[in-house]
């Protein structure tokens, strides 16, 4: 018994330990990806760039993704991947300011090939979910920090 209380002790802690370096690097993870976006537009010839994150409201749990700010412009870029064919595709959507999904963006070489076979069910999915996602978003972002409770 006792050393059953011992192992579990170990993962508990080791679970831990994991979860708090995850939330701690949430800033540099971001930072990282949006080099990896804007290397993709630069890569494709595309104007567009990432310019800032956004970071999401404290307390509710969210999409799994991240979102960004658009350089001189009001959309905003949402990055999140989609599991097809055993490989997680990295995807981007542009999302307007009033919270509508405007267009989806295949962020790697596999993405660019695997995105047609995706099926459209799967995509409408993740619209509809970033579309409610946008909203609570889109209002964090235009409130000052003292009405957000920042």
């Amino acid at each position: 018994m006792k050393d059953k209380a011992l192992l579990f002790g170990w993962i508990i802690g080791l679970l831990l330990l994991v979860s708090v370096i995850w939330i701690l690097t949430q800033p540099i993870q971001a930072y990282y990806l949006m080099r990896s976006v804007n290397g993709v537009f630069i890569g494709n010839s595309d104007s567009r760039r990432v310019s800032g994150y956004v970071n999401q409201k404290a307390g509710k749990a969210g999409l799994f993704g991240y979102w960004y700010t658009m350089f001189n412009s009001t959309d905003r870029l949402f990055v999140f991947t989609v599991f097809q064919d055993g490989i997680l595709v990295p995807l981007g959507a542009i999302v307007t300011p009033n919270g509508i999904v405007n267009e989806i963006i295949p962020l790697s070489a596999h993405a660019v090939q695997v995105f047609d076979s995706i099926p459209g069910s799967i995509l409408q999915m993740y619209i509809n979910r970033i579309e409610d996602a946008a909203l609570d978003i889109m209002t964090i972002s235009m409130l000052t920090p003292a009405e957000a409770g920042i």
